[in-house]
């Protein structure tokens, strides 16, 4: 068994998967509530909290799944990208646990991790696909060739798409974490109310920083009254056009680098609209959306595992 550890963010996951890809237990402690009353993550807050749960996920982990420590024969963890401090807390357990045990351990790239979410039973996909990988700080569109990586054929030359939603969330003074809750507002509002602007970029780069911009202006010239009355048609607009960038740059790049398959993974892969509007796209399943452990032992599959004490010198890193 693959004990997969995840903590670059504000979720702290461990994950019980089988060589083979069977998920055993798979549990991610949230901090979106703690964040929530500073309208996004601070880091440092999320470190210290990282601290205090790393422990008991793994214990639960590992119950879930029947198992112990004795049973796991790999360690996995996420070294980067992410918030540094967070990154750390992870990786600092993740390095104790092999140690002590004198297990290997596997270093995962997180974006690695989200593709590889596609690679778990029942389902799993088989490469090659064309994969957009959407979500808070990153969106990419990835030629996957094989299961130990990717070539990025596009990416975002401003905002992430997640970035792009929780902003326009903060927008329309809906919070955090903004892309769930905008997501639901939609569902009440006239996509076509507003006509809001797709950047189209030269090959198969995104760019989110315009359509943010558009929401800002539309939002001002807005008495108050007319903007709690428009706030949905505003939120199913901008939703749109976001959902449209994304869905055309997608087919555009897999007709260009002759993929008949497409996936998407990552927190966006989670908005109904974009799910529904890629009805041929292999997309994660919604509990791996966000970050979790299991992706991270996913991907440990197929990455060179180092020995002890080989693996003490792995350090993380904040930037892709």
């Amino acid at each position: 068994m693959i004990l997969g550890l995840e903590t670059s963010c504000d979720e702290t996951a461990a994950a019980v998967v089988t060589r083979e890809g069977e998920i055993r237990a798979n549990v991610v402690a949230s901090q979106a509530t703690l964040h929530a009353q500073f309208g996004g993550v601070v880091p440092e807050i999320a470190s210290r909290r990282h601290l205090e749960l790393v422990t008991p996920v793994v214990r639960e982990a590992l119950d879930e799944a029947g198992a112990s420590l004795d049973d796991v024969e790999l360690v996995a963890v996420t070294t980067g990208p992410g918030l540094i401090g967070a990154l750390l807390v992870g990786l600092s357990a993740a390095k104790a646990l092999a140690w002590g045990r004198g297990l290997p351990l596997a270093s995962v790239d997180h974006l690695h991790g989200h593709v590889a979410s596609l690679y778990l039973r029942p389902q799993p996909l088989e490469p090659p696909f064309l994969c957009l990988l959407a979500t808070g700080g990153h969106t990419l569109l990835l030629d996957v060739r094989d299961h130990a990586g990717y070539r990025v054929a596009g990416t975002t030359v401003d905002d992430a798409a997640g970035e792009a939603f929780d902003k326009g969330a903060r927008l329309l003074g809906l919070g955090y974490p903004g892309g769930a809750a905008l997501d639901r507002l939609a569902a009440d509002g006239d996509p076509e109310a507003f006509d809001f602007p797709v950047a189209r970029l030269p090959e198969l780069d995104f760019s989110f920083s315009g359509v943010k911009t558009a929401l800002l202006y539309a939002v001002r010239v807005l008495d108050a009254g007319e903007l709690e009355r428009r706030r949905a048609d505003l939120a199913a607009s901008y939703q749109r056009a976001i959902v449209r960038a994304l869905v055309e740059r997608t087919r555009i790049a897999a007709e260009q680098l002759g993929h008949d398959r497409i996936a998407v993974v990552g927190g966006v892969a989670a908005n109904t609209e974009l799910r529904a509007s890629l009805p041929e796209a292999a997309l994660a399943p919604l509990e791996l959306c966000t970050d979790n452990g299991a992706m991270i032992a996913s991907a440990a599959r197929y990455v060179t595992a180092l020995d002890p004490p080989a693996f003490l010198d792995l350090d993380a890193y904040a930037a892709a």
